[in-house]
């Protein structure tokens, strides 16, 4: 779809608004929950909605949303604005940028149906190691004890950080809402690959984490003979390798297994390693197949450290089930998109976002836009202006025909 100028000029200029918060000598930025880098990007939200003509309120976990804000009953349009550590400026900024586009559109065309755009509060997991905190606690996904105890980067609860910012860990549950939409990068290639302009999502996987740990015998590396070892870091080596295998088998089902955190210790050159930490993320949208990555990922990890004479525990840190979106939505967000003559394409979700927190509250719908090589989560993260004009065009249309 061909858009204006004034539209690629305006999305360009609300980009360059958020660009330098958070940024860091590498070329990435940092803007992690409840930090003062995710404060920035939520007045400068504010600044842009007030510009519009908009009103803006804040919730009692720090959510901000822009637009009407006196009808009781809207639509939202939402997105979050932290990002994870050394990360790109598109995730999660893209759906704002959208969110806002789209409340220009509506007052252009004096669009009756009232719409809000709302920021969540810490999407990522990076600073507490739980995700979609902000909106969690306000669709009632997650409660105070889900998240009172956990701890940032800097050390400090998240418990402590609510009493001194005057949040609360027992908000009152968000209502009105008429629907939910969000626009997102794709953080994958499908869409590049195929050549489609966006992506309508019909489910977003469900996420199992884990942490395993493996403990062997410290001992010194030269003088322990190889037979004589108890080492944890090749237990551990053997284990991702087998997660890595199995997770491969059930890729035919959409399921992904990662281990993406190692932690050794002592982590001594001259030391057989004594401890090992693992951190696994299972994902996927059929349940069936995420039993299987589990109960063969436990089997495969007992069965490895008693052949090496490794104590063994794991933990579950958190499991979701995979959401579906609503199917009417789905269905008219490819109607609108076809009515625009931009090309779609289903397609499922393997991260995780705001919008798994709301089909159970209303009809949700989400809109993914192509992203370079399909890199996320990475300073070289980047996606097309007009790409997001495109998905904001989609959410657009659909609203309209809702409003009429």
């Amino acid at each position: 779809m061909e858009h204006s100028i004034a539209d690629i000029q305006y999305c360009e200029s609300l980009f360059s608004r958020f660009y330098d918060i958070g940024s860091l000598p590498s070329g990435g930025v940092t803007r992690l929950g409840y930090t003062e880098a995710e404060d920035q990007m939520h007045q400068v939200f504010t600044s842009i909605g007030k510009e519009l003509g908009y009103g803006s309120i804040q919730d009692e976990v720090g959510n901000t949303f822009v637009g009407d804000t006196a009808s009781r009953n809207f639509c939202l349009v939402g997105s979050h604005l932290d990002s994870v550590i050394d990360g790109g400026r598109y995730d999660g900024v893209s759906g704002i940028l959208a969110g806002l586009m789209i409340l220009r559109w509506a007052k252009e065309d004096g669009l009756s149906l009232p719409i809000r755009v709302g920021a969540f509060r810490c999407e990522e997991s990076s600073n507490f190691g739980c995700c979609t905190i902000g909106s969690g606690l306000v669709t009632r996904e997650l409660h105070r004890q889900d998240v009172a105890n956990l701890v940032s980067k800097s050390g400090e609860t998240l418990e402590s950080i609510f009493q001194r910012r005057g949040y609360s860990l027992n908000p009152p549950a968000i209502s009105g809402l008429m629907g939910y939409f969000e626009l997102h990068i794709e953080q994958g290639k499908v869409l590049e690959e195929c050549g489609a302009s966006v992506g309508i999502v019909q489910t977003i996987a469900g996420p199992r984490r884990f942490k395993l740990y493996l403990r062997g015998v410290a001992e010194h590396s030269g003088a322990t003979p190889m037979p004589m070892r108890s080492d944890a870091l090749c237990a551990a080596a053997e284990l991702i390798l087998e997660l890595e295998r199995i997770g491969n088998k059930e890729a035919i089902h959409q399921s992904v297994a990662t281990v993406g955190v190692v932690y050794n210790h002592p982590n001594a050159m001259n030391v057989v390693p004594g401890e090992v930490e693992l951190g696994v993320d299972i994902r996927g949208i059929d349940l069936t197949s995420l039993d299987r990555i589990e109960a063969e990922m436990k089997d495969a990890a007992r069965r490895i450290c008693a052949r090496r004479h490794i104590e063994y525990l794991e933990e579950k840190l958190s499991e979701f089930r995979p959401v579906d979106m609503s199917r009417g939505v789905q269905l008219g967000l490819e109607d609108a998109a076809q009515r625009l003559g931009i090309s779609s394409r289903r397609m499922m979700s393997g991260a995780g976002h705001d919008a798994m927190a709301f089909p159970s509250l209303c009809p949700t719908g989400m809109v993914f836009i192509p992203c370079l090589k399909g890199v996320s989560h990475n300073r070289a993260e980047f996606a097309n202006l007009p790409s997001i004009c495109d998905g904001a065009r989609v959410i657009y249309e659909f609203l309209k025909g809702e409003a009429v």
